[in-house]
């Protein structure tokens, strides 16, 4: 049975790790923190968007980024402080516009196939993540916007979804808590929301019983694939003593999954991983009394034009998240980021008081051409399933299936799940 290492707990490696127990393989969880989906995988929008797979490789989208290069509450911020990553990562972002239709395609066929296995596993396992299937509602404020995203309608049917233009009237009846003058909308009935912490912590547990091994607090150093067929993994594990102790694994294969710790990981083993950290925010309203969660909406929504999404979690909660700021490995929470987010609240839901409203901010891991890395590395038994960007919600599940049955092609493993299937 091969022992299988994957690096990171966030949703793609817990979902990787259920995908690899499944086929039979002995699985160790190696994880920076002590507990899973504590990085970017803990308060992201709750969006299973399929009908927010447009890539961001635009002309349009490099034109904003400069226009709002010196606005400090712009939704898209890039820093002009500069670093050769930073470089290197925008200048093969351009090149990529000229794929900017078919990664889109390729986007939407990934988060339908995901959908399918994430719904499949939350019913089979039985996680409680807040689900709601209520779809998703994107709005526009003007007749280019709105004809943009008829021009994006095609390409998303074209990968096999459908969703279809709403009227300023239409909106109102979708979602009546939304205060607004719109041009028109498009509605996606077949999307989803959840709360993403609780389904990788839930699954993080399904995952223990059926034998996963995890490794907490534990800071990778170094990765060396052995010619006698393993791999050494290094880490560092913090603990009360004044020095950190080390801790070293032996491996027959090992995935990274590290999000946006996976570009140095892969460096020390010969790859280019050339994934940037975009920052982005959201906050969590607790809705308190009564009124509140009745002026609060249920149906998700997305702000084209503020670049902003929702999602409710339960009766109590109000999710909203939002902005991409280029400005390297920071997890600082600005309040010139988080402070238009509340006032859209205040705009948009007049009603609803914001008086409790948690902030938080985390790192997409971003490819320059806006989908995962999910394949294997120069080295035999390396393998990555990272660079998720904004879609790592909605995506991991499909890829976390690709990823385990390329190993699994590799380095077969007995299975009596698929045995007895077959």
């Amino acid at each position: 049975m091969p022992h299988i290492a994957v690096i990171g707990a966030g949703i793609t490696g817990i979902t990787t790790a259920y995908a690899l127990l499944n086929r039979g393989h002995q699985v160790t969880v190696i994880e920076r923190h002590p507990y899973p989906a504590m990085e970017t995988s803990f308060a992201n929008g709750g969006q299973l968007s399929v009908s927010n797979a447009e890539v961001w490789n635009h002309i349009s989208t490099v034109i904003k980024g400069l226009k709002w290069m010196m606005r400090q509450d712009a939704p898209l911020l890039v820093h002009p402080h500069p670093t050769w990553h930073k470089a290197s990562w925008m200048a093969e972002f351009v090149a990529q516009i000229p794929n900017y239709h078919n990664n889109t395609v390729e986007t939407v066929r990934l988060a339908l196939m995901a959908r399918k296995h994430m719904l499949e596993i939350a019913a089979k396992e039985g996680i409680d993540f807040d689900l709601e299937k209520r779809g998703i509602l994107h709005f526009y404020y003007d007749k280019a916007a709105f004809e943009h995203a008829g021009r994006v309608s095609e390409m998303l049917k074209e990968g096999g979804l459908d969703r279809y233009p709403v009227t300023p009237a239409e909106i109102v009846d979708i979602e009546p808590a939304l205060n607004g003058r719109f041009y028109g909308g498009y509605f996606t009935p077949s999307d989803s929301t959840g709360d993403i912490h609780k389904f990788t912590r839930g699954l993080a547990q399904v995952c223990t019983r059926m034998g996963m091994h995890f490794v907490a607090n534990a800071e990778v150093k170094r990765i060396v694939p052995r010619d006698a067929g393993d791999v050494d993994i290094t880490w560092s594990l913090s603990s009360d003593k004044e020095s950190p102790v080390d801790g070293v694994g032996h491996f027959d294969v090992v995935v990274t999954c590290a999000g946006v710790g996976t570009r140095k990981l892969a460096a020390m083993l010969g790859d280019r991983v050339n994934i940037y950290p975009v920052k982005g925010y959201s906050i969590t309203v607790h809705l308190e009394n009564d009124a509140s969660q009745k002026s609060a909406p249920w149906v998700s929504l997305l702000d084209d034009k503020a670049k902003i999404v929702t999602s409710r979690l339960g009766a109590d909660r109000f999710r909203v998240a939002g902005t991409a700021e280029f400005h390297g490995e920071n997890r600082d929470i600005r309040a010139d980021r988080i402070r238009p987010l509340v006032e859209w609240c205040r705009r948009l839901f007049p009603q609803m008081d914001t008086d409790r409203v948690v902030p938080w901010a985390g790192l997409r891991p971003m490819m320059p051409n806006m989908l995962p890395r999910v394949a294997k590395g120069r080295r035999d038994r390396v393998f990555y399933n990272s660079g998720h960007g904004h879609l790592g919600w909605t995506m991991s599940a499909a890829t976390a299936e690709i990823i385990a049955d390329k190993i699994t092609a590799a380095y077969p493993a007995d299975n009596p799940v698929l045995a007895a299937v077959a």
